[in-house]
């Protein structure tokens, strides 16, 4: 079986009509098993899923967002919100199978509208020659039973959920159990067995005599009352289960609606004002800080301006001074010079030239340094050095105020923040009828509950009442019914039901010993540490699986790492799609779960190019991601990819051609 073309037409996220190809032939000769469609969390992966289930199995269809909603309502709610509520909503899918060794090709078309006035859908199978044959729409349900039975279905279009439920639990869950118990027959013998006791019944009760007879018929009235009332039991336990959950839900509603109202703020306003407070003696302390820093120096950043010109002038004259000095020391000196050279033998003209040299020379060197302004502020070294130490004290006075008035707007903020979730708290009145309504949910989920348990308890006990007054009516009839005309047919349905119950204990050894083996194989394939286990064992009524390693010891599965555990999974899910020698297509959907990276590489190097000869994974890109599709496409492992585009802003899902890379 291989499916070949899927279309959604306003279904779900789906609006208006949409394609995609699932053939894995990439031309006439050559084919690839993978079709990768890549998607995130809420875009439409698990719809995906729905839509198959959906269009094979219609009312019957396990569907993961169905819950306990009529197939009516399940159908109106899959119909896309921003359409014509006139407007079709509609699933195709096309698959081709072997049939008297020959491919067939059929087309099942499901289409409803909103609110349906029968609350079905409308079937349709076109067949190669685009016919609708009536007689096989009539017989689908048989028809798909004898392809892709319902109860194993799971087996081969599964998601990450129910991998994950698998691996965390001790006992398979129901699901799977149903499946394993379809794929290895035993619903057949259980079915088998059921018939022979109503016939067996049935010839006692038509040859007893009078005083038997009715002996029998009260066992069997007694019997038949037990059993109306395990049936209205049972539909008790389901109505308090439903009633669990709304009530549940009501709960949830109701502290939903005490968040959002402010309940919960009005319970902690104390705490909140506080704060509040503790904030605001911070702002007053910060201000004050601020208060010092203006009775400080801070004013003077009004006149940085006049500030930076006293300094500039105070420099220069400075600078003046100095060399006033240095020019007074040389024409001492030069006068010192003259004297001596005018006592010494040395010529009147020579003097005269020297003392011409040394005062022009003095005049060249001091030229330039002379400023031509004359000077105004008359600072002396004290007082520049005071003006020098104001304005870095200045700078320093900045900075801190900028910090200051940093922190004293964070304050502000955070102030305001708290003034807003007082404001947005429920007044005391109000608080009181919130708190007053999520009790009163709460007690009513607690009472729910405590009912729906004695009831339970009343449904387990009949059950036993029942199974006593069987084998009250077993002895019965075979203690105390004798009749010649009957003699055979009880012996021979007992022998049936003895060889019957050897057939079931050997056909399950048998089937589980291949199974047993076929798990193992598939895990240590997949497992990256090959001396884990050396042997797998299936329990035959509970079937859960035992691990023994080399030394024939168990391995306790909590020892596993979640990892593992998940490997153990889908080898068991794999084992099982192996033995039921079906060759159908495998839909995944979140494929690789919590797996770390060389598990993930286990399961894209040897799992999903080999699960079947059509693999579907429906994954989001941390699952797949980039390492993984290239090593995908490397070994020529994908036939096709899609990407479904989700539009948070318009809530709709776009298939596109590509993966995210």
């Amino acid at each position: 079986m291989i499916f070949l073309e899927l279309v959604l037409q306003n279904f779900g996220p789906y609006r208006g009509k949409q394609v995609i190809n699932l053939n894995p032939k990439t031309d006439k000769e050559n084919s690839r098993p993978i079709i990768l469609l890549g998607g995130m969390n809420g875009g439409g992966k698990t719809t995906l899923m729905d839509a198959i289930r959906l269009a094979l199995y219609g009312p019957r269809a396990q569907c993961s967002t169905r819950g306990n909603l009529s197939y009516s309502d399940f159908l109106n709610q899959c119909v896309n919100n921003k359409i014509d509520p006139v407007a079709d909503t509609r699933i195709e899918l096309l698959f081709e199978h072997i049939e008297n060794d020959k491919p067939i090709k059929y087309r099942v078309v499901r289409s409803w509208t909103k609110n349906p006035k029968d609350g079905k859908d409308t079937l349709g199978i076109l067949g190669d020659s685009d016919t609708w044959p009536d007689a096989l729409v009539n017989i689908w349900d048989e028809y798909i039973e004898n392809l892709l039975p319902l109860g194993i279905s799971n087996l081969f279009l599964f998601d990450g959920e129910q991998v994950k439920e698998l691996a965390e639990q001790e006992t398979p869950p129901p699901v799977v159990v149903d499946a394993i118990r379809g794929l290895l027959g035993l619903e057949l013998a259980d079915r088998l067995a059921v018939d022979l006791d109503i016939l067996v019944n049935r010839k006692l009760k038509e040859v007893g005599n009078s005083k038997d007879l009715a002996n029998l018929e009260e066992i069997e009235t007694r019997l038949t009352q037990q059993q109306e009332d395990y049936q209205t039991t049972e539909e008790k336990v389901e109505n308090l289960k439903n009633q669990v959950e709304e009530l549940e839900q009501k709960q949830q509603e109701a502290f939903d609606k005490f968040i959002s109202e402010g309940g919960k703020i009005a319970a902690e306003r104390n705490q909140l004002e506080l704060q509040q407070n503790t904030k605001t003696t911070e702002i007053e302390q910060v201000r004050q800080s601020m208060c010092e820093l203006a009775a400080d120096v801070l004013p003077l950043a009004l006149i940085p301006n006049l500030l930076n010109q006293a300094q500039t002038q105070g420099e220069k004259e400075f600078r003046h001074q100095q060399v006033q000095i240095s020019k007074d020391l040389l024409l001492e000196r030069d006068q010192r010079l003259l004297t001596w050279l005018n006592q010494v033998e040395i010529s009147p003209i020579q003097v005269e030239k020297i003392q011409s040299f040394l005062i022009e020379d003095v005049d060249n060197l001091y030229a330039k340094a002379l400023q031509t302004e004359v000077p105004w502020l008359l600072a002396d070294d004290e007082t520049l050095s005071q003006l020098d130490n104001l304005i870095y004290h200045l700078q320093n006075s900045k900075l801190s105020a900028k910090e200051k008035l940093a922190i004293l707007k964070n304050k502000e903020e955070e102030i305001h923040t708290l003034e807003r979730q007082v404001q947005t708290a429920a007044a005391p009145e109000d608080y009181t009828k919130l708190r007053q309504a999520l009790e009163a949910a709460q007690n009513q989920v607690v009472e729910a509950k405590a009912n729906y348990e004695t009831i339970r308890r009343r449904l387990a006990e009949l059950e036993t009442i029942i199974a006593k007054s069987k084998r009250e009516l077993s002895d019965y009839t075979v203690e105390n019914i004798k009749h010649k005309n009957s003699e055979h047919i009880i012996t021979s349905a007992a022998k049936v039901q003895n060889t019957l119950k050897i057939f079931r204990e050997k056909l399950t050894l048998r089937k589980l010993n291949k199974l047993e083996e076929e798990v193992k194989n598939c895990f240590l394939y997949l497992l990256h540490k090959s001396d884990l286990v050396h042997r797998i064992t299936i329990d035959t009524k509970t079937f859960s699986l035992l691990l023994y390693d080399l030394n024939g010891k168990t391995v306790p599965k909590h020892r596993l790492s979640a990892g593992e555990k998940q490997l153990l999974a889908i080898a068991f899910l794999w084992g099982l799609a192996k033995v039921s020698g079906l060759r159908l297509p495998v839909a995944i959907d979140t494929p690789l779960g919590r797996l770390d990276s060389s598990h993930r590489q286990n399961l894209v190097d040897k799992y999903f190019p080999a699960a079947s000869h059509q693999v579907i994974l429906l994954s989001t890109d941390t699952e797949i991601g980039k390492k993984e599709v290239e090593t995908l496409r490397e070994k020529e492992a994908i036939a096709r990819e899609y990407l479904l585009k989700y539009d948070s802003s318009t809530r709709q899902t776009t298939i596109q051609p590509g993966y995210f890379w």
